[in-house]
């Protein structure tokens, strides 16, 4: 499977809440950053961990695929 095919396949509904947390975490971290006004070091500091964090999350959340099909076919051959 390559990773185009790993990314159209069905993703498990926690990886899916997680997904969100990512996607959440990395606009609020990019807001921060851009913000117009004149932030604290430690403020952006962290808002560019949680732009990382939220990136990571949301890209490894995305590429995690459920295989119940693979399973239930195993299962199958088993009999």
């Amino acid at each position: 499977m390559n990773l185009v095919e790993r990314y159209q396949q069905p993703t498990p509904k926690f990886f899916k809440i997680l997904r969100n947390i990512g996607i959440a975490l990395a606009t609020a971290g990019g807001a921060i950053i851009a913000a117009p006004i004149a932030m604290p070091a430690l403020v952006v500091s962290i808002a560019t961990y949680m732009t990382v964090a939220g990136t990571v999350a949301t890209a490894v959340s995305q590429a995690v695929v459920s295989d119940q099909e693979n399973n239930s076919s195993k299962k199958e051959k088993q009999k």
